[in-house]
């Protein structure tokens, strides 16, 4: 088959992008023909050596961008990208094309939902986050540091400032999200949509047309599989963006009213802040994947206390694959992988005192290390790897195509593009 893949940025910059650029080149290795669509560059080099058609816009997303103002316009709508999406796409055959749409929101904007639409072409859209219903993509008020339950685009969620920046930004977004609902109705664009895990579905189904059909995938975990840990357990354990969303300050105060010392791994909004309140706190800073699973592996355990939804939390995966026992907020979807007080512990989200309750029980290191055992057993018993993820996202793909393919005359002939870098 033909796969187009459509995502904001050719080069891996995020979660979202690794997902979809590491499938593209094992889409490719099983021998289906794969585009890559995106608007940032510079595209991985990867791509192109593997026999991938890489189309580029070489744009700007919020990072790079030296004109706020006319990236504001084009996150609203992306007039460019809509015009080389829709030249891209004319002439693929429908009958063994699927489209599948990875990101759009830093930079590709709501326009491309127009193309999609006017291809004609079997659709499928990843859930990796939440910008499909909702405009800040989170359900999350970030001042109020807490998850919305408000319907998106309400009065309600009008009138409530939940940009992590300003309501200036928020009302940005809220104009970009009509674009998408009322312009581009991407909303009702879907038929088939991949969520990674079950809360997600939980909070999008009400947002979404009723006959939409959702597929359950999992990203893939690069985790190079080891023996047990053997020796005594270390630290407890916070890798990740430093920040309020993710719980960075109730680590910091349960690992302090536990009597621990928390170990922080990444950088964010709140670093300097918890470095000055909690001296006791080790602040490493970012480390490659290569140290971060060195370090999950010598971990007590990895503690994850976001009080947002999360998507698939990859770094709670991770840990249970090194023989990390993970304690999670009760709140997010990091707590689907942990089996409660086998694998690690759930805890109340935002309750520094539930979470210090935990942190005292794995000082017991008979506790710790049986938990470590668990997490690495449990987890290696059903690992996710890339193939297990290709061959459901293989299975999904062809049921988007046999359910396209009731609807479409007989098969014709389609010329094959050669797999060149385009860069308009």
């Amino acid at each position: 088959m033909h796969v187009v893949l459509v995502v904001d940025h050719a080069f891996i910059n995020g979660g979202q992008a690794k997902v979809a650029l590491d499938s593209a080149m094992g889409l490719r290795a099983r021998g289906h023909d794969v585009t890559v669509f995106a608007a940032v560059g510079p595209a991985d080099p990867r791509l192109e050596a593997a026999g991938i058609r890489v189309v580029c816009l070489g744009q700007d997303d919020i990072a790079s961008t030296r004109n706020k103002l006319a990236f504001a316009v084009q996150a609203i709508w992306n007039a460019k990208a809509a015009r080389r999406l829709s030249k891209e796409l004319a002439g693929l055959d429908p009958h063994d094309t699927v489209v599948h749409v990875h990101a759009f929101a830093k930079a590709l904007s709501p326009s491309i939902g127009v193309s999609l639409r006017a291809s004609g072409l079997p659709l499928l859209y990843t859930m990796h986050e939440f910008f499909l219903v909702c405009p800040n993509g989170g359900f999350y008020e970030y001042p109020a540091e807490r998850i919305c339950h408000r319907t998106p685009m309400s009065p309600a969620c009008l009138t409530t400032n939940c940009d992590a920046r300003s309501y200036p930004r928020k009302l940005l977004r809220v104009v970009r999200h009509a674009a998408l609902d009322h312009i581009a109705g991407m909303r009702r664009l879907f038929p088939h949509i991949i969520t990674i895990s079950a809360l997600q579905e939980t909070v999008i189904r009400p947002h979404l047309p009723a006959t939409t059909a959702f597929h359950r995938v999992d990203n893939p975990i690069a985790v190079t599989k080891a023996a047990p840990r053997s020796g005594p357990s270390g630290n407890f354990l916070f890798v990740g963006r430093i920040s309020t969303e993710k719980g960075a300050p109730v680590f910091a105060e349960a690992a302090r009213r536990a009597g621990v010392r928390p170990v922080f791994v990444g950088d964010g909004p709140a670093a300097a802040d918890l470095a000055a309140r909690y001296p006791e706190a080790v602040m490493l800073g970012w480390k490659d994947e290569v140290a971060v699973h060195a370090l999950m592996r010598d971990a007590r355990a990895l503690v994850f206390p976001s009080v947002w939804y999360e998507g698939q939390p990859l770094t709670v995966y991770e840990a249970l694959a090194c023989g990390a026992p993970v304690i999670v907020s009760d709140a997010c979807a990091g707590r689907e992988a942990v089996e409660d007080g086998e694998t690690g512990f759930w805890f109340r989200s935002g309750d520094a005192d539930a979470l210090a309750a935990h942190l005292v029980r794995l000082k017991d290191d008979d506790l710790a290390a049986r938990m470590s055992r668990a997490a690495h057993a449990r987890y290696w018993a059903a690992p996710l790897t890339l193939d297990v993820h290709l061959d459901r996202v293989a299975q999904v793909y062809e049921t988007v195509l046999r359910e396209a393919a009731a609807e479409l005359p007989a098969p014709g002939r389609v010329a094959r593009r050669p797999a060149v870098v385009a860069v308009p």
